[in-house]
């Protein structure tokens, strides 16, 4: 995500290095390289020159500090303007009512029907919410089922007609259904459709009309570029939604979408989706994003992915076996189970600073864990408890068990004993400033 673009931007201000100061001669050369990197990424032209206009403009008017070089003012004034460009400020989704109604629109292979399910989940596990998931998309075929299929997923209900082709019908009765059951979230996916088909725009509208929602999210496919940002307008100009949904952002995008799209529709992007999993979408923080493209990491948004999967008492438990140096296997894999559920390995990797641009080449695969997870499960209980029970012969047989070899299984022991020893040391001084206060 934005890789390409993130490359580019740091060799344009390396323009600027070893200047003593910002000036009319440098300053343009540089914003001509963000220029044309802004373009390279499939930001709109208009968006791109109005941009690095008003970056010009605030940079010549700044005075570098003798702590500060005109690279990094300069990275600065971007990063801030990044940010303003893509909405300045996270926009929280409207879930008031009884029930909030939200009306997914957008085109065909988009991602409605999964970010619909994502979202169902997020709004569940964050905010206790009880939602209805409803399928409005009565032409393709397989919607209905892949709608049922998410709502099992994540243990929501579904409601749907199987035998009626009226989206408005079925989006009022839906309704009335959550009126009736209490449930205090609804949220409708509705089919695919073309800017241009206007009998499916006046569908669109009606719907709309009839429920009339809290949030109206266009979801779009970020990989399509500037295409994504002209459709969000023809969308807009009809149905006057609330808020983007931007998709696929894992993918290889160029990330013009997300640098666009306010501007043009002057509409909040409110999430983006980031995986195929069910967890793997991210509410939308400008300020981030920015920090992201410009290779400064997220450790904001890592921290809240962490605390997500924290568990308080299992961490006091952990803490006390490490202490008493009984951190054993069984701990190490519960540990690894958390990591997992925190998401895709390289997009965690990325939030870190400087890692980002490290790994950019590097292939993390999601399945990094398997063989170390298959070498502790060919261990017996005892040996997972007590790792110093794992001789030669136990060695050889845990490596034919779990498929690796015995140089793996050494290599694996080797690094959980020298974690456990750091981790020790970690508590043990903790500990030591904690005792001293205890005395007094």
């Amino acid at each position: 995500m934005f890789d390409n673009l993130s490359e580019r931007l740091e060799r344009s201000f390396k323009i600027l290095k070893g200047e003593g100061k910002i000036t009319e001669i440098n300053v343009a050369e540089t914003l001509k390289d963000v220029r044309k990197a802004l373009l390279d990424a499939d930001v709109n032209y208009k968006v791109a020159k109005t941009f690095t206009d008003t970056v010009k403009e605030k940079a010549l008017g700044q005075n570098v500090l003798t702590a500060v070089k005109p690279s990094q003012l300069m990275v600065k004034i971007v990063h801030d303007e990044l940010a303003q460009l893509m909405g300045g400020e996270t926009v929280e989704i409207d879930t008031k009512g009884q029930p909030a109604v939200i009306l997914m629109a957008g085109l065909q292979g988009s991602g409605k029907t999964t970010f619909s399910g994502k979202l169902a989940r997020m709004l569940k596990s964050k905010k206790g919410k009880n939602p209805l998931l409803v399928a409005c998309d009565v032409y393709r075929p397989a919607a209905i089922e892949q709608l049922r299929v998410l709502a099992e997923q994540i243990g929501v209900p579904i409601y749907s007609e199987i035998d009626s082709k009226d989206p408005v019908s079925i989006a009022q009765n839906a309704i009335k259904e959550a009126k009736a059951k209490g449930y205090d979230l609804v949220i409708v996916d509705t089919a695919g459709r073309l800017a241009v088909d206007e009998q499916m725009m006046n569908e669109i509208t009606a719907i709309k009309a009839a429920i009339n929602p809290n949030e109206i999210l266009f979801v779009v496919d970020s990989m399509t570029g500037q295409d994504a940002v002209n459709t969000a307008k023809e969308f807009n100009d009809r149905l006057d939604f609330d808020g983007v949904v931007l998709t696929k952002l894992d993918g290889d995008t160029r990330g013009g979408a997300a640098l666009s799209i306010r501007s043009i529709v002057n509409k909040p992007i409110k999430f983006v989706g980031t995986g195929e999993k069910l967890d793997a979408v991210d509410q939308f923080h400008p300020a981030r994003m920015a920090d992201r493209i410009l290779g400064m990491g997220d450790i904001v948004s890592l921290v809240e992915r962490a605390q997500e999967q924290f568990d308080e008492e299992e961490a006091k438990r952990i803490e006390k076996k490490i202490a008493k140096n009984q951190f054993d296997f069984n701990d190490f894999l519960s540990q690894i189970a958390q990591i997992k559920k925190m998401g895709n390995l390289k997009d965690l990797a990325s939030m870190i600073p400087g890692v980002g641009k490290a790994i950019k080449d590097i292939d993390i695969d999601d399945n990094a864990f398997k063989s170390i997870e298959a070498i502790i499960h060919s261990m017996t209980p005892k040996e997972r408890s007590n790792p110093a029970l794992l001789n030669g012969s136990r060695r050889t047989r845990v490596a034919k068990g779990s498929g690796t070899t015995i140089q793996e299984v050494n290599r694996l022991l080797k690094q959980f004993e020298e974690t456990r020893k750091m981790m020790k040391m970690v508590t043990g001084s903790k500990m030591g400033k904690v005792m001293p206060k205890m005395k007094r």
